[in-house]
């Protein structure tokens, strides 16, 4: 079975438990295992791949994820459509522990993480403008919102490395620069995705202040908030699943690749097109 849309499970959010007709598969790539066995089934007319990020049990720290591994492995499956889930911390007092951020954009502070499928030969530099699709964004900003949660529809994430927490003094900088909201995840899953031409969003979950509002982040209470916002993520995706099919067939960000590969053909070795073809489709054609 095919999936039309891909759930990425962020902290909290561990299982499929919201999906019927289940059954778990495991998918190779080029790139490697992806973090789990993902699991397959529907949502009423929807197909949905489910996969948790940190691996089923969290045993994956976020600068060890293979993310490449996890994109691929969703676009194997036939996906087009990926939401993620996403605890954060608030760099804003307006937007409180419990609350709920759709971000439309993001500010990479991550180092150690490979953010791209071409290499070895071929090189594309696709559009990063907007690094969120932006229907997806919507119809998920309009769900949450008409079921009643604390939905804030635009924000910053800035992505940092970790696995740590940020300095007081790195908090600050940031809080100062007016970014939003600070987490460890969406970043190189964004990027791969938009490479991946793959439509991207995420919920983001604010479970603490960082350190700038001179507290320290508990990880207790990060994880007492993360329980108490598993819920609204669940029922905000079931909701978002049911009207998915009102975003229609096609989407900007299906085409990413349109232009975006600078390489001449002839010169793209076979070991690297045979690597990519789940990405490339007819694009060399």
């Amino acid at each position: 079975m095919d999936a039309d849309v891909g759930i990425i499970g962020g902290s909290g959010v561990y299982d499929a438990s919201m999906l019927d007709q289940v059954h778990e598969v495991e998918v190779n790539t080029p790139f490697g295992k992806p973090s789990d066995l993902i699991t397959l089934g529907s949502f009423a007319t929807i197909n949905v791949a489910f996969l948790p990020r940190h691996g089923k049990g969290h045993t994956t720290s976020p600068s060890n994820l293979n993310a490449q591994a996890n994109i691929l492995a969703l676009k194997k499956l036939g996906v087009k459509r990926i939401i993620s889930a996403s605890a954060v911390g608030s760099l804003k007092l307006e937007m409180k522990p419990l609350g709920i951020v759709i971000p439309d954009q993001i500010f990479d502070r991550t180092r150690l993480r490979k953010n791209t499928f071409f290499d070895r030969g071929i090189v594309a530099h696709t559009s990063f403008a907007d690094p969120f699709c932006q229907s997806l964004r919507r119809l998920i900003t309009d769900t949450g919102k008409k079921a009643g949660y604390n939905i804030h529809p635009t924000g910053t994430y800035v992505c940092i490395e970790g696995p740590q927490f940020s300095t007081r003094a790195e908090s600050k900088v940031y809080q100062r620069l007016g970014f939003d909201v600070i987490g460890m995840t969406a970043l190189p899953e964004a990027r791969l995705a938009r490479e991946a031409e793959i439509c991207y969003a995420t919920i983001a979950t604010v479970t603490d202040y960082d350190v700038w509002h001179e507290e320290d982040v508990e990880i207790g209470t990060v994880i007492e908030n993360i329980a108490k916002n598993e819920a609204a993520v669940r029922d905000i995706i079931k909701k978002t699943l049911e009207n998915m099919n009102s975003l229609g067939d096609d989407c900007t960000c299906n085409h990413a690749l349109s232009g975006a590969i600078l390489t001449d053909p002839e010169k793209i070795p076979p070991e690297t097109r045979e690597r990519l073809k789940d990405i490339l489709g007819d694009h060399l054609k």
